[in-house]
C-alpha cells in the first residue's frame, strides 16, 4: 500500500526512496515494537532521519511521535542530521592519540572545516570520532566507508580523501 497522499515533502527524499519507506512502513505496521527496525531501514534509504520522516514513521505504525523521536535520540546509531556522502570515522584510542591522531584531525579541520561530528556544506564527508577501531597496530587509524587506512598522517590524509572527491 502506498500512502503518496500523506507524504510530506522533504528535499532530500525521493519518490524512490518514499517507495521504499512505504514497503518497509507496510511490512512493519502490524509488529508490535517495530519502531527501531523502521527506523534503521529508514535511515538505510535516506542517509538520515529528517523530521518529516520521523512523524511520518509515527503516523504510519500508529505511535506517538514523541515515542519516535525518543528512540531516535536515544541510539547513537542513529543520525538526525544529513550524513556526507563518505564517512570519516577517526581512532581517538590511546594507541591512535600517541601516534597523532589529533595533528589529522587538526588538518581536517583546517582543509575541510570539519570538527567531529560535522559535515562538509557539500555533503561530500561527515567526520566522526571513536574510542577503538580495533587497529591499534595500524596508529593513527581511521576509516572512510568502513575501509581501513593506517599510519595516517596529517598530509596522508588529504590524498586519502582526494580518492574520495
Amino acid at each position: 500500500m502506498t500512502y503518496t497522499y500523506f507524504r510530506p515533502q522533504h528535499q532530500d527524499i525521493t519518490e524512490e526512496m518514499w517507495t521504499q519507506i512505504d514497503r518497509i512502513l507496510e511490512e512493519n505496521k502490524d509488529t508490535p515494537g517495530a519502531v527501531t527496525q523502521v527506523l534503521r531501514q529508514c535511515q538505510e534509504v535516506v542517509g538520515w532521519l529528517p523530521r518529516e520522516l520521523m512523524d511520518y514513521i509515527a503516523w504510519i505504525l500508529n505511535v506517538p511521535a514523541c515515542n519516535v523521536f525518543g528512540i531516535a535520540t536515544f541510539y547513537s546509531l542513529f543520525s538526525l542530521q544529513p550524513k556526507g556522502k563518505h564517512v570519516i570515522k577517526a581512532c581517538t584510542g590511546t594507541a591512535c592519540y600517541v601516534k597523532g591522531i589529533k595533528e589529522v584531525l587538526g588538518r581536517l579541520e583546517q582543509v575541510y572545516g570539519l570538527k567531529d561530528g560535522d559535515t562538509t556544506e557539500d555533503r561530500k564527508f561527515t567526520l566522526e570520532s571513536l574510542r577503538c577501531v580495533g587497529a591499534c597496530g595500524l596508529a593513527p587509524a581511521m576509516l572512510i566507508d568502513n575501509k581501513t587506512y593506517g599510519t595516517v598522517t596529517p598530509e596522508k590524509v588529504l590524498n586519502i580523501l582526494k580518492e574520495y572527491e
